[in-house]
């Protein structure tokens, strides 16, 4: 689905204006946290959507940006910020190694190395505590009292990691990215090198869902090993994004990380405190329930299957008779 230019135009306003519209520091936290879900549901979708590799490890790429934020302040003595301009890069140094080792690998057995690694980083931060501190996790000092700062970074870092991604797959990389994913060998036959262009489409990924560690880090001003690294609040979580969005669509990453977010925060909050406090555990059933009836009735996402689900909002009520003109 492509959206018209005064809708797109409309959003940004919106969402520039929302901060200053909205006082409510809780609201700019859910939004802050939904705009860095954008980041790294886009990045994902680059990498899986678009080219067809599916990879349950992008907590390693999170993590990565994050610590290289932290280190920067508690080894270094210079501000996490600076992980701003090292994060990305450090975290695409790390995504072509690991797709240096794991592109000889296709489908699931892929899928299977990406998890395999993700633990692995995951124990070396929990057990090499002279560097990362271990489970006791690095803790910075805040740079803003106010949220605002970090709103409008989380808005540009959302915004540039859409906008490159849309001009990526409107270049000649975006179509031998969708050539590989629709068919490797008929893509290599036609000299497209797989492994650089699933390599190429690894770092972009790699290096903007390591931009989102760091914006985590200096954000919260603490991490630990089983927050940045973790398998299900990270990676699963990037997945789902985009499944609920629409995998392979430019829209579908952003749509989804605001519905997922939103749907964690109602069920965590027991609704705004209206219902028990034992409805705050249940929200990954719903999570799972809500994939279910994606998958079964939307397998393309909310933006894939938009104009269905217009057609069905749209479409006329079958018990009326129908006007034959007389």
């Amino acid at each position: 689905m492509k959206l018209p230019r005064w809708s797109t135009l409309i959003v940004i306003v919106l969402l520039l204006a929302f901060p200053m519209v909205v006082p409510s520091d809780y609201y700019r936290h859910i939004f802050i946290i939904a705009l860095m879900w954008v980041v790294i549901g886009s990045a994902w979708n680059l990498l899986a959507g678009y080219t067809g590799q599916v990879s349950f490890g992008h907590a390693i790429f999170f993590g990565s940006g994050a610590y290289t934020a932290g280190l920067c302040a508690s080894k270094l003595g210079i501000s996490a910020w600076w992980g701003m301009l090292l994060g990305g890069p450090v975290a695409l140094l790390v995504g072509l190694v690991i797709g240096w080792i794991c592109f000889r690998l296709r489908g699931p057995y892929f899928a299977l190395a990406t998890i395999a690694i993700g633990e692995i980083f995951r124990l070396v931060a929990t057990d090499w505590r002279s560097l990362t501190e271990g489970m006791e996790g690095i803790l910075i000092i805040q740079t803003f009292r106010s949220k605002i700062p970090y709103y409008y970074l989380a808005l540009f870092l959302a915004g540039a990691s859409v906008y490159a991604i849309h001009r990526i797959m409107q270049s000649k990389w975006g179509y031998y990215f969708v050539a590989i994913r629709e068919d490797q060998d008929a893509a290599e036959a036609m000299g497209i090198s797989a492994f650089r262009y699933k390599s190429l489409s690894l770092m972009v990924s790699s290096f903007f869902t390591g931009l989102a560690g760091t914006l985590y880090m200096n954000y919260m001003a603490f991490i630990d090993p089983h927050v940045v690294f973790s398998l299900h609040d990270v990676s699963i979580m990037a997945i789902l994004v985009a499944i609920i969005g629409g995998v392979g669509t430019l829209w579908g990453p952003p749509a989804g990380a605001f519905i997922m977010v939103l749907l964690q925060e109602t069920f965590r909050s027991a609704f705004f405190g209206l219902f028990p406090p034992w409805v705050s555990e249940s929200h990954v059933l719903v999570f799972g329930l809500l994939v279910i009836f994606v998958i079964r009735y939307m397998a393309n996402g909310i933006v894939g299957d938009w104009p269905k689900i217009q057609r069905l909002w749209t479409r006329k009520n079958p018990m009326l008779p129908a006007n034959d003109g007389n």
